[in-house]
C-alpha cells in the first residue's frame, strides 16, 4: 500500500519531543549528538528541557522540528514503510527532502540553521507579523491584500485549508486590514504570536542568504516526488528543488493545493511524520478521503501499521 509522508513546520514543537527517540534508538542518539555539534549550542537540552520560550525562538524551533521529523521518518523507512511521495509545510519541506535523500541529515540541518538565523535577522530588520483569516474565500483575501498596498506590505502567505489562510506583512498593514477582512465576511481574524512576517517580501534578505548557501551545496534528485510549497506540484530534480527552496522563503505556502494535487495524483494514505497533529487537522479540513495518521513517538513507530 502506497503512503505519503507529510512533515510539519513551525508551531508543531513542544518541550520534550524526541526524548524517547534519543533514549530508545541508536539513530535518535546519533542524530541528536550530531545536531549538538552542528548547532554549536546544546540543542538537545533546549528540545528536551526548554524553557518553552527559548524553544519557540525561530533559530531553535526550526532545527528542533527538523531533527525530530527526520529521525522519525528514517526509523519508519528502516522499518520498511517507504513513502511514494512527500510534502512538508514550510520548514517541513527540508525534512521531506532529507528523507528523499536530496541531502543527508547533516547538510539539511546546516541549511535549516542558516535559514532560521537568516529569517530571524530579517524579522529584526523589518518588523512584521501574521494573522489567520478564517471563513473567507481565497480569492477575496488575495483581492483585499492587493487593494491594501498603500497601507504597507501585506500578502496571503499560507493557504492552509479551505477558508483558512494566513496573511503576512508589515505590522501596521496587518492591523489595518483585519477590519476589512471581517467586513468582507471572515468569521474570525486572529493576529498570531510570531516573530515576523514569514513567506512575504519582508523575507527578501533571508532569501539572499539562503540562495548563497544553496549555491555551494550539492543537492541530489529526490528518490520520491516532493510536492513543492511554491507550485503545489511534485518535483524531484535537483535544480527544481534548489529553486523551490529559494523561492519558498518569500512565496506563499500552497498547502491545501498541494494536498489536493496529491490526492488527484492517486494518494489515498498519509502519515504526519514529526511532532504534533497540525497537518492531520488541516488535512481533515481539506479532504477527508485521505486516510491520515500521525507518528511522533518511539512507541508509535514500533506499533505503526497502515490499515
Amino acid at each position: 500500500m502506497s503512503i505519503a509522508f507529510l512533515c510539519p513546520g513551525q508551531a508543531s514543537q513542544r518541550v520534550g519531543m524526541g526524548y524517547d527517540l534519543y533514549n530508545n534508538t541508536d539513530l535518535g542518539k546519533k542524530y541528536f549528538d550530531i545536531a549538538n555539534e552542528i548547532m554549536s549550542v546544546d540543542i538537545k537540552d533546549i528540545i528536551f528541557n526548554g524553557p518553552e520560550q527559548q524553544l519557540k525562538q525561530t533559530q531553535f524551533t526550526q532545527p528542533a522540528i527538523y531533527i525530530v521529523s527526520v529521525i522519525i521518518g528514517e526509523l519508519l523507512i528502516n522499518k520498511g514503510i517507504k513513502p511514494a511521495c512527500a510534502a512538508g509545510h514550510s520548514l517541513g519541506e527540508y525534512s521531506a527532502l532529507s528523507l528523499g535523500k536530496s541531502f543527508d541529515f547533516e547538510t539539511g540541518l546546516e541549511l535549516v540553521k542558516i535559514r532560521s538565523e537568516a529569517m530571524q535577522n530579517a524579522c529584526a530588520l523589518n518588523k512584521g507579523t501574521m494573522a489567520a483569516v478564517i471563513g473567507l474565500q481565497d480569492d477575496k483575501i488575495i483581492k483585499i491584500c492587493q487593494s491594501h498596498k498603500n497601507e504597507g506590505i501585506v500578502v496571503a502567505a499560507n493557504f492552509n485549508a479551505k477558508a483558512q489562510v494566513v496573511i503576512s506583512g508589515e505590522s501596521k498593514a496587518i492591523k489595518s486590514i483585519i477590519p476589512l477582512m471581517k467586513e468582507a465576511g471572515a468569521l474570525k481574524v486572529i493576529e498570531l504570536n510570531v516573530s515576523g512576517a514569514f513567506h512575504s517580501p519582508l523575507m527578501s534578505s533571508a532569501k539572499i542568504v539562503l540562495a548563497d548557501k544553496l549555491s555551494s551545496i550539492n543537492i541530489k534528485d529526490s528518490s520520491f516526488p516532493i510536492y513543492s510549497n511554491v507550485t503545489a506540484l511534485p518535483i524531484s530534480s535537483s535544480d527544481e528543488i534548489k529553486n523551490a527552496l529559494i523561492d519558498q522563503l518569500d512565496s506563499p505556502v500552497l498547502w491545501h493545493q498541494s494536498i489536493t494535487q496529491m490526492i488527484n495524483d492517486g494518494s489515498k494514505n498519509a502519515v504526519e511524520v514529526g511532532p504534533g497533529r497540525v497537518l492531520q487537522g488541516l488535512t481533515k479540513r481539506i479532504d477527508r478521503s485521505l486516510n491520515m495518521n500521525g507518528v511522533e513517538s518511539h512507541e508509535q513507530i514500533v506499533n505503526f501499521k497502515y490499515v
